[in-house]
């Protein structure tokens, strides 16, 4: 939808394509951006790093010149009962769904501050604001979303930056 209104994409995912296919699901994204007469590049890299964050970032400005939208919404999900989830169950929702938004976030916010100009997405969930049986880890991580986007919203500003959250 935003390549169809002119943006420039960047599309990430970090999975593979695991059916025969050789293609990521990013590359088939940005396929279908382009035959529609979009702009677009594929990203690998896993968002629950640091590095891989400013990885995407620095495609991003590398391809486009800058930056002006962060969509954060990577995320998977290990559900289990609380009495059957492992810490590495925990561990690996929380670096994708939170600590990857807050990476990415931190890799685009210089940029963003320096042009006076961004617009940042988060993406949780019912799960989130409300609890889901079985999802605690996803749940934590889709709440911490929304402390994340107060904190940023109040610092953002005054740098003409938009914090945002969508509960789909």
């Amino acid at each position: 939808a935003l390549a169809a209104r002119g943006a420039k994409v960047l599309v990430n995912d970090f999975a593979g394509a695991g059916t025969g296919d050789a293609r990521r699901p990013a590359d088939r994204v940005v396929e279908e951006i382009r035959a529609a007469g979009g702009v677009a590049v594929a990203n690998g890299s896993s968002v629950s790093e640091p590095a891989g964050a400013a990885a995407i970032v620095d495609q991003a400005v590398s391809e486009f010149g800058r930056v002006d939208i962060l969509v954060n919404n990577a995320g998977f999900l290990r559900d289990r009962s609380f009495a059957r989830l492992t810490p590495e169950d925990f561990d690996a929702v929380v670096a994708v769904h939170l600590a990857g938004a807050a990476y990415c976030t931190m890799a685009a916010w210089g940029h963003m501050r320096e042009q006076s100009y961004g617009r940042v997405v988060f993406t949780t969930s019912n799960s989130g604001l409300f609890g889901n049986f079985g999802q605690s880890n996803y749940a934590a991580a889709k709440a911490g979303l929304v402390g994340l986007m107060n904190a940023l919203k109040q610092e953002g500003g005054k740098y003409n930056i938009a914090v945002n959250t969508l509960a789909p």
